[in-house]
């Protein structure tokens, strides 16, 4: 065990490993743009839908569940599924990523808005302010914590998920897990493990801390 984790830090201080189109800081630039993307497109897709539906309370119902259907689906037989529809591209993955990120986002989303006092509501429309100013004005501000919340499950979700990439035989950091396992070099699917937990804890870190920046005048 301990020639194990020497191998391992070794592995990951080494120059030679962080240089070429194999290397780690090149695997990591393709890791984080799967990632990232597919969050972004994930947030455009769920922060519309719950916004709208926690606003105007209609179609709750269908929206959660099918949050809970695509927070249930394999997300790998749905890359293969994709794959064998679409062919060989980077199309699969990012459907399946994105059908991970947007239950979280759609959920604390509508949660958020749901959480927002019918008083405050009421308030706003009685100093005639409509729909979309008080969406905006109002319940989008106090339900922003929630929301921020939803971002990062699901920017976590993703960056831990988007190992699948090198499923499809494409890169990122999942290139290391599966060429590791394929080679039976338990030190390169250990690394690859490491630096993805690495990746998604420094991104949430980093959520986290323009969280308490845009909140900071709420608890002060």
């Amino acid at each position: 065990m301990f020639d194990l984790f020497k191998n391992l830090g070794t592995w990951l201080t080494s120059g030679a490993q962080w240089t070429g189109p194999d290397g780690i800081a090149h695997r990591l630039a393709e890791h984080l743009q799967y990632s990232l993307l597919a969050t972004l497109i994930a947030a455009a897709i769920g922060l519309p839908l719950g916004l709208l539906i926690g606003h105007t309370g209609k179609g709750a119902f269908l929206a959660i569940n099918l949050a809970s259907f695509g927070r249930a689906l394999p997300t790998v037989g749905l890359v293969v599924l994709v794959f064998l529809a679409g062919g060989l591209s980077m199309l699969p993955v990012y459907v399946a990523l994105v059908a991970l990120a947007v239950p979280a986002i759609v959920t604390n989303t509508y949660a958020g808005m749901t959480a927002v006092d019918p008083d405050v509501r009421d308030a706003a429309r009685g100093q005639g302010m409509r729909g979309h100013q008080v969406l905006l004005q109002v319940e989008l501000p106090l339900a922003l914590p929630l929301i921020m919340t939803g971002l990062r499950l699901a920017l976590i979700q993703v960056v831990a998920t988007a190992t699948i990439a090198a499923y499809v035989s494409f890169g990122g950091l999942g290139r290391y897990v599966f060429d590791g396992l394929a080679q039976r070099d338990l030190v390169q699917v250990l690394g690859g493990a490491v630096l993805v937990a690495v990746v998604a804890v420094v991104l949430d870190v980093a959520l986290a801390s323009v969280q308490r920046f845009l909140f900071r005048h709420r608890t002060a």
